[in-house]
């Protein structure tokens, strides 16, 4: 397995371009099951989690074609099967997302259930429930969902708590249902809203997404698109907590921040002079950061996917910090990592108490998450000496090219094949 091998202490200085979001990519893929046209989707970016997601398109039957680097073209015309796998489903949760389309477009589908999960439990019962208040006939076989519809029928759905892929899910169920759905208690994220908007480029009547309360009138078909996908605003905050942890000053291109207020907010807390244009953001730090509280929440609060990250910042920042996980019951698998490196951590439920530190000092750690392998690449690069950091597929899910970007920067850092 590939590891990460970086010499810290060095400041990040220039600039980069921050691919296309992850998080908004998998939907929008999926999405192309809805037509028999074909979409294609610029900023799509090299990720293994994307590869998985061809992949599993392409069991189902899509032509799926890269043209480029970032160009993905998506046709189903010819769907040969309606079954996703236990063998793709297991390796990303995100694949529950052809539940929707197929059961919208097709009258049914079978989707294996997505299994365990590092971070904690994410249930889908929510999209179960939600399709089934569709009129879906959903039922649980040999760890398989099994849904059949002759038509979706449109219907008011609460969900019981906020779910990103499940208002996804449900979105793209209800575009091609008899009538109107209204979607409530749905997610706000950036990522939703992208979705929708390529939903509304194929014909599509949604309204008030970016909203807790979506209203889609269905249609009877939908038709070919072209769309680009949105920056990713988790790996531009990675990038600017690793200037916050490292030094220095950094330049983010064809970066989206006005889908970032809470990451910006929290880092300007802690002390980086922060500038920002349309699709750019500048970055500096100079001193030693601020210990800064934060509580993860649903959009527009501070999210999960930038907590370890942010952790890693306030170990070595003047003064103690106290976050709260509200989002997933295991996300601080990275304490035990960053405690090698020399961190000051205690962990009581769900809440992390940082005492910041005057320095780091490298180590071997082992990545756990996403996540949790950037905050490791993060704290290594502020860190004395080398850190080795292993099991970096879990990275390479989320981040395009991240030891390229920062050696770009700057950074020490180099990947090493066994």
């Amino acid at each position: 397995m590939d590891k990460l091998r970086i010499k810290g202490g060095y400041a990040l200085k220039g600039e980069i371009n921050i691919s296309g979001a992850k998080n908004a990519a998998l939907p929008i893929l999926c999405a192309g099951l809805l037509t028999a046209d074909t979409v294609t989707l610029s900023n799509v970016p090299k990720l293994n989690d994307i590869a998985t997601t061809l992949k599993l398109l392409r069991q189902l039957g899509v032509r799926c074609e890269r043209a480029s680097d970032d160009l993905v073209s998506i046709t189903a015309n010819q769907l040969t099967a309606l079954e996703a796998p236990y063998e793709l489903v297991k390796t990303m949760r995100a694949s529950i997302l052809v539940l929707g389309p197929l059961l919208a477009r097709f009258g049914e589908a079978r989707v294996s259930l997505p299994g365990g999960c590092a971070i904690g439990q994410r249930p889908v019962d929510q999209h179960i429930q939600g399709l089934a208040a569709l009129g879906a006939d959903i039922k649980i076989e040999h760890g398989f969902v099994v849904a059949k519809a002759k038509k979706l029928k449109g219907a008011v759905v609460r969900t019981d708590m906020v779910t990103v892929t499940g208002t996804e899910n449900l979105m793209m169920a209800a575009v091609l249902a008899d009538g109107q759905t209204i979607l409530e208690n749905a997610a706000r994220e950036p990522e939703v809203v992208d979705l929708a908007e390529l939903l509304i480029k194929m014909g599509a009547r949604i309204k008030g997404h970016g909203t807790d309360r979506i209203v889609i009138d269905g249609v009877s078909s939908l038709h070919g698109a072209t769309h680009e996908v949105i920056p990713d605003r988790i790996e531009a905050g990675s990038f600017l907590c690793a200037v916050g942890a490292a030094g220095g000053e950094i330049v983010l291109r064809h970066a989206a921040p006005e889908t970032m207020g809470a990451t910006i907010s929290k880092l300007q807390e802690a002390g980086l002079t922060i500038k920002s244009g349309k699709d750019w953001i500048q970055a500096s730090m100079h001193k030693r950061p601020k210990a800064v509280d934060f509580r993860t929440h649903e959009y527009p609060g501070f999210a999960t996917d930038m907590q370890a990250q942010l952790m890693a910042l306030n170990t070595l920042a003047e003064g103690t910090s106290v976050i709260a996980e509200t989002i997933f019951e295991n996300r601080f698998m990275h304490v035990q990592e960053l405690l090698r490196l020399g961190a000051n951590i205690d962990i009581d439920g769900h809440t992390a108490v940082v005492r910041g530190v005057t320095r780091l000092s490298g180590a071997t750690v082992m990545a756990t998450d996403l996540r949790a392998s950037a905050s490791l690449v993060i704290a290594g690069l502020a860190a004395e000496g080398e850190t080795l950091v292993e099991r970096i597929y879990h990275l390479d899910r989320g981040y395009e090219r991240m030891e390229h970007k920062l050696s770009a920067l700057g950074a020490h850092i180099e990947r090493i094949s066994s």
